[in-house]
């Protein structure tokens, strides 16, 4: 249910197969639904969202798939009917539901249906919008109305050359309104975000207790509480006055030097405890006094409250941060790029299992400035001094985002993973140049070819990759650097940043409460081993402490009816374990798998329970003989080399044989099926005789099968059916006619 962008060839073959099974399904329940609208709903999720999740749906998702995306990449021709999008929308997350498809992380399905009502009024008109079209829709529907045939391939190939010589007419306002709307609003390509490891985190109570620690909530209250609702009066320029400036220096204890200074502009700590607050909506300016914010009084009374207010507004503290204040400190480099690259820098710490060292985040703030500035140098004399001042800047941030509590910071040598730097960092190529691109001329004569790199102006060279992966080896090798991490306030707020994104940032313990189908999509799709076993855990004991909890009110409405039968009594209730017991939680884990309609994922979801169990081996040679889970129990334990195909006896094999191809079939359509077998030539035959015959629990896909069967050996498929149903020798049943057709 993700697919990374690069994987265009499996997201089309499996969203093929969910848009199949989708059609069938709402045929079926006799839902109305338009298949092309549903294919746009997954495109929507897996080209225009950061995140790329198929199966979580919130109401910005649904507003925005109906409002925005609809409307811009959906053309409607004037001889064609609108689309009934949201009754299609409102049966495919019925149907991600039906299917065990849905992330449990999303809204419930009741939410999002509830979104779909709501947007549902305002689709028509925001189809009918023409600033909301994009830049193709414009040009396709003025071809159409101007009475361009839009499928015929010339036609469309004519009208974009008259088009491109000035030649068409159109509506030059709504073409402008239509550049500035994507242009302001971002309505772009949307980049796919990296994806993050789980964390684990203290509930608030603990960051309550932590964010009192923070040195910097310390000096908001006392500077909102020297301020007091009668305010305190600024200089003419806007700043404190420098007798209160010292005395606020002594008494928020900020460390500021207050000797010879001759204003408060030149006390920097001081100066952006005054903006913090200012950001943070604790102190407001009005007629020339300071104030403190009387709404802000809740705030100032909960610590992790305040700390997460004072982080967001950190965020904005560019300029009193690494603002030029005097002939001392110039701009930086970072400065420009600060709105990009502090986030970026919070994202890199997040979920990291070890403390980054200085040298490696420093040189990847090299590289983003360079990125995200364009930076060019006119000249190369002093080259480094650029690189310093941003390193300073940096250090600066990091420092004042340890006041606050949000990193930590402190020296040792770096873990060894970060020791290994691999040759295909990008050191040596730049980050702005598509690879089907001319990469830049060598670097001019005297420039530095570390600069060089980073500034996009050197070949691809491995030597130098080589030997700038040995300098920062060498340079995290020497001794104790200086090391950084979040802290669990930090990876806290950053979490919710990241969320708030549209970013998937999972949080173990999240999902004690989530459905068995749901707990294990999302450890298959998202989860690293070591994640996914401390999330089952507690989904185990979740599901144990609950399950003790029911049987003993079951006990308590017996007992309280005179049943004599009570729960615990060896004639109790036909419950397949005792109260607390966690193999009842993992039957209802196996219960799900057996549930999956989808054999690949039912493998992976089995796969991941397997290696999440202390004692997964041995639930998983137990589905050996489970009807419904053996073939998926069978391929588990091939591929875990935990059996042989010697290992398996003849029924056994037949099954491997059968999952085998009702997985190539899903993940690789009827096409590649048919390809696979054809490449067999004569033992083809063999291959799906064993299959058809291997009394597979999954019917469907079998009777799916022996159609492509019938295509790949171009027979009739009921032919094919009774061949193999009868075996060599003739004998058997008829197999049932038919089989369905596929998109």
């Amino acid at each position: 249910m993700i697919f990374e962008p690069e994987e265009e060839d499996e997201y089309e073959a499996a969203s093929s197969l969910l848009l199949d099974r989708f059609e069938r399904w709402a045929r079926e329940e006799g839902l109305d639904a338009d298949v092309f609208v549903a294919e746009a709903a997954l495109d929507y999720r897996h080209r225009g969202t950061p995140d790329g999740r198929l199966g979580l749906w919130e109401p910005r998702h649904v507003d925005e798939f109906l409002l925005e995306w609809l409307p811009r990449t959906v053309t409607v021709l004037p001889d064609e009917e609108l689309a009934d999008a949201p009754d299609t929308l409102r049966a495919l997350l019925r149907y991600l539901n039906a299917a065990h498809l849905a992330d449990p992380r999303g809204a419930t399905l009741a939410e999002c249906l509830a979104a779909v009502d709501a947007a549902a009024p305002r689709y028509p008109d925001a189809m009918a919008d023409r600033s909301r079209w994009g830049l193709s829709k414009f040009w396709v529907t003025t071809a159409a109305e101007q009475g361009v045939d839009v499928h015929d391939e010339q036609a469309m190939q004519d009208f974009v050359e008259r088009a491109q010589r000035g030649e068409v007419p159109h509506d030059r306002d709504l073409l402008e309104a239509i550049v500035q709307r994507h242009m302001t609003r971002g309505l772009g390509p949307v980049s796919r975000a990296e994806p993050q490891l789980p964390v684990t985190l203290p509930g608030d109570d603990v960051l309550r207790e932590q964010a009192e620690r923070s040195p910097v909530l310390g000096w908001l209250r006392g500077l909102t509480e020297w301020a007091g609702r009668d305010g305190r009066a600024l200089t003419g320029t806007g700043r404190l006055r420098l007798a209160d400036a010292r005395e606020l220096v002594e008494q928020l204890g900020t460390g500021d030097a207050t000797a010879g200074v001759r204003s408060s502009g030149d006390l920097p700590r001081l100066g952006l405890v005054l903006e913090w607050a200012k950001t943070a909506r604790l102190v407001r300016v009005a007629k020339g006094r300071l104030y403190a914010v009387a709404k802000a009084e809740p705030l100032l009374r909960d610590p992790l409250a305040l700390w997460r207010r004072a982080f967001e507004a950190f965020l904005e503290l560019r300029r009193p941060l690494i603002g030029p204040r005097s002939g001392w400190h110039v701009e930086s480099m970072l400065f420009d790029a600060y709105d990009d690259v502090l986030p970026d820098v919070l994202a890199t710490l997040y979920s990291l299992p070890h403390p980054m060292p200085w040298p490696r985040l420093r040189d990847s703030v090299h590289l983003a400035i360079r990125d995200r500035t364009g930076f060019q140098l006119g000249g190369f004399d002093g080259h480094s001094i650029w690189f310093e001042h941003a390193d300073r800047d940096l250090r600066t941030v990091l420092a004042a985002l340890e006041d606050l509590g949000a990193v930590a910071r402190h020296r040792d040598m770096a873990d060894p993973v970060f020791l290994d730097v691999p040759l295909d960092v990008p050191l040596d190529v730049p980050l702005d140049v598509p690879l089907d691109e001319e990469i830049p001329e060598l670097p001019p004569a005297g420039m530095p070819l570390e600069v060089a790199q980073l500034l996009g102006a050197a070949a691809p060279d491995e030597g130098a990759a080589a030997e700038r992966a040995d300098e920062l080896r060498a340079e995290m090798t020497a001794g104790p650097v200086e090391l950084i991490q979040l802290t669990e306030l930090g990876t806290d707020s950053v979490r919710r940043r990241l969320l708030a994104e549209g970013r998937d940032a999972p949080l173990v313990g999240e999902l004690t409460q989530a459905p068995a189908a749901g707990l294990l999509g999302v450890l298959v799709d998202h989860y690293d081993p070591e994640s996914a076993r401390a999330e089952l855990a507690a989904w185990i004991a979740a599901h144990c402490d609950s399950q003790a909890a029911d049987d003993a009110q079951a006990a308590d409405d017996a007992q309280a009816a005179g049943d004599p039968c009570a729960v615990g009594d060896p004639c109790a209730a036909g419950v397949p374990h005792a109260a607390g017991d966690p193999r009842a939680a993992v039957e209802q884990l196996t219960d799900a798998v057996r549930a999956m309609p989808f054999r690949t994922r039912a493998e992976a979801m089995l796969d991941a329970l397997v290696e999440a169990l202390d004692d997964g081996e041995t639930l998983l040679r137990s589905l050996r003989a489970d009807p419904s889970l053996a073939p998926t129990a069978l391929s588990v334990l091939v591929r875990r080399d935990i059996l042989d195909a010697e290992d398996l006896t003849e029924p056994e094999a037949r099954l491997m044989v059968a999952e085998s191809l009702l997985q190539l079939l899903e993940a690789a359509g009827p096409d590649g099926v048919i390809e696979m077998l054809r490449s067999q030539g004569p033992q083809a035959r063999d291959t799906l005789e064993a299959a058809l015959a291997s009394r597979h629990p999954d019917r469907v896909g079998i009777a799916e099968l022996r159609t492509v069967a019938g295509r790949a050996l171009r027979k009739p498929s009921a032919r094919i059916g009774r061949i193999v149903q009868q075996g060599p020798h003739g004998r058997g049943r008829g197999a049932r006619r038919g089989g369905r057709r596929r998109r």
